[in-house]
C-alpha cells in the first residue's frame, strides 16, 4: 500500500511499515500514516484533506497499552479490521480566507494585555451585543474534548459547540445544530483567527466579521477509537501521587 508518513520519531515505525508492505510514495499515496500525538493528527488532516488517515501514537512520548502496540495496529489495518470514521470539520472565514480544523477554530485577542470586544449573531439573530474576553470560537464533536472542554468543563456528542473564553459578561456557552452559522463582529481589536495548530493566523481588524460554521468537508480516520483509547491515556496521565503527610489542602 502506498502511503505518506508524517509525525515524529519516524525511524521507530518505518521498519514496521516496510515489513507489512507499506511503501512511502508521495506521488500517488492512498493513505496518510500520522505517527505522533494529537498535533500530528491535526497537521495531517490539514495538509492532506483528500486522503484517509491512520493515526498511531508515538510510543516514546505516549505509551501504548498492550492491545494497541504499533505492530498490532498495523496488522489489524492490513487485515481490514480497523474501523473507518468520518469526522466533521469546522471552519472560520474572514475576508476571503477560510481556515478549517478537525478540533476547533477560535478568534482570539491579538494583544494578550488587552481584551477583545465582539458582537455575536447566530443564524442572523443577535445573541450578544458586546462581549469582552480573550476569544470566542467553535468546536467539532471531536474538538469538544479539547480546548472547548477546558473552557466550558463539558463535552457534547452532536452539533457544534460555541465557547466564550474568559468573558467578563455572563454569556452561556452553546451547543448548536450543525447547520448553524455564527457571525462574530470585532468591536475592538484586532484579533487573530486560529484553527487547530495551523501556522496561518490572519489578523481580524475592528469592524470585520468572522463567520463560523461546520465545514462541508470532513476527514476519514482509521482506528480513531484506538488513538483515543482510555487505557493508553491512563499510561500517559497516571493518577496523581498521594499528598505528603502534613498537607493541609
Amino acid at each position: 500500500m502506498k502511503i505518506i508518513l508524517v509525525g515524529k520519531n519516524l525511524e521507530d515505525i518505518r521498519p514496521l511499515l516496510a515489513a507489512r508492505g507499506f511503501v512511502e510514495d508521495s506521488a500517488a499515496p492512498e493513505l496518510v500514516v500520522a505517527h505522533g500525538g494529537d498535533g500530528a493528527l491535526l497537521g495531517a488532516a490539514r495538509a492532506y484533506p483528500d486522503l484517509p488517515l491512520l493515526p498511531i501514537r508515538d510510543a516514546r512520548t505516549a505509551p501504548l497499552c498492550p492491545a494497541h502496540e504499533c505492530g498490532i495496529q498495523l496488522d489489524a489495518f492490513r487485515a481490514g479490521d480497523t474501523p473507518l470514521t468520518r469526522m466533521p470539520k469546522v471552519c472560520g472565514t474572514v475576508r476571503n480566507v477560510t481556515l478549517c480544523a478537525l478540533n476547533d477554530v477560535f478568534l482570539h485577542n491579538h494583544d494578550l494585555s488587552s481584551a477583545l470586544r465582539y458582537r455575536v449573531r447566530i443564524n442572523g439573530e443577535l445573541y450578544a451585543n458586546e462581549v469582552v474576553g480573550d476569544g470566542v470560537g467553535i468546536a467539532s464533536v471531536h474538538g469538544s474534548t479539547a480546548y472547548y472542554k477546558s473552557i466550558t468543563h463539558s463535552v457534547f456528542r452532536v452539533g457544534i459547540g460555541l465557547a466564550f473564553s474568559n468573558s467578563t459578561e455572563e454569556v452561556s456557552h452553546l451547543v448548536l445544530d450543525s447547520s448553524s452559522v455564527i457571525e462574530i463582529e470585532v468591536v475592538r481589536g484586532p484579533g487573530i483567527l486560529i484553527a487547530d495548530n495551523a501556522p496561518e493566523r490572519p489578523l481580524v481588524s475592528e469592524g470585520e466579521l468572522v463567520t463560523f460554521r461546520q465545514s462541508e468537508a470532513g476527514a476519514e480516520v482509521y482506528g480513531l477509537e484506538n488513538f483515543m483509547c482510555p487505557a493508553c491515556r491512563a499510561l500517559r496521565h497516571p493518577s496523581p501521587q498521594p499528598r505528603p503527610s502534613g498537607w493541609l489542602f
